[in-house]
């Protein structure tokens, strides 16, 4: 069984302690505020620039990047699988695609594949925790590659934003909603569909109804719940997490919830106080 490596990128949202443990090698999409690009920023700092009212944009992934990291492996005698943002959101796994077949034509000997996930956030997170763990229970590179391929759409998504605004700029709902549902206190219920797009699926009246709304998702598709581990993703609103996740807890008996915030690229597009759900269930 050949030795290989799991690249993947920084909008998986997992906590660097997990990165280690996994024995993941992660690339930074890049985040610009005004003049400055940052490839590495403290997401409750980041939180606070747009509480001050800074406008960040987003940068993907680039081929260079991906050269530059798989060389180095695949000169040491060990293959890549890399694992990327959904290409219903970015670029990112195009970058990826075609630098794997870049580097399957310099390096024929070694084995270079590239999977979009079709996820976001800790829902890519969530599919490379168990990609990582079944590497680490011995799966070789094509038994990992057509795990995730067969079970990526089983990665359910389910968020609610707290404020319209970054929704608008991002074009994802109309001025018109935006402004309407604001004044009457309407929250969203999004998810991420088949083909990694971000949807709009549900309206909740108020916070905690929202909240529920997407606890309800769940218990209509969740499989095996005492089995699985939970994510749940926050833009700076960690009390609603854990308030969710207990929630949660108390209903499922899940083995486990794990809760980080949403990086600052999620981040830039979702605003603060998004809160996102994501487990495995029988279809999104």
């Amino acid at each position: 069984m050949s030795d290989y490596v799991i690249i993947t990128d920084s909008t998986c949202d997992i906590t660097k302690e997990m990165e280690k443990e996994l024995e993941l090698t992660l690339l930074s999409l890049s985040v610009n505020i005004g003049e400055e690009t940052f490839q590495e920023y403290d997401s409750k700092a980041f939180y606070e620039r747009l509480r001050e009212g800074a406008m960040p944009t987003t940068n993907a992934i680039n081929i260079g990047d991906y050269l530059d990291t798989a060389r180095p492996i695949l000169e040491a005698g060990r293959d890549v699988l890399i694992l990327a943002f959904s290409s219903g959101l970015s670029t990112t796994y195009n970058s990826a695609a075609v630098a794997a077949q870049e580097l399957s034509v310099a390096y024929p000997d070694r084995k270079i594949y590239a999977v979009d996930t079709l996820c976001a956030s800790m829902g890519e997170g969530l599919l490379v925790w168990h990609a990582a763990k079944r590497k680490q229970a011995g799966a070789s590179i094509e038994e990992l590659r057509d795990w995730v391929l067969e079970n990526r759409l089983r990665l359910c998504h389910w968020f609610t934003v707290n404020d319209l605004f970054h929704l608008k700029r991002g074009g994802r709902i109309s001025s018109a909603t935006a402004l309407v549902g604001t004044m009457l206190g309407i929250k969203p219920v999004l998810h991420v569909d088949n083909e990694g797009h971000l949807i709009s699926m549900d309206k909740a009246r108020g916070r905690k109804a929202a909240l529920l709304n997407i606890l309800q998702k769940m218990e209509a598709t969740i499989t095996n719940p005492t089995e699985q581990v939970i994510f749940i993703s926050h833009s700076d609103c960690e009390e609603d997490a854990w308030w969710l996740g207990d929630k949660i807890q108390k209903r499922f008996g899940v083995a486990d919830v794990v809760i980080n915030y949403i990086g600052p690229v999620i981040g830039s597009h979702t605003g603060i106080g998004t809160v996102a759900l994501f487990f495995l269930g029988t279809e999104r």
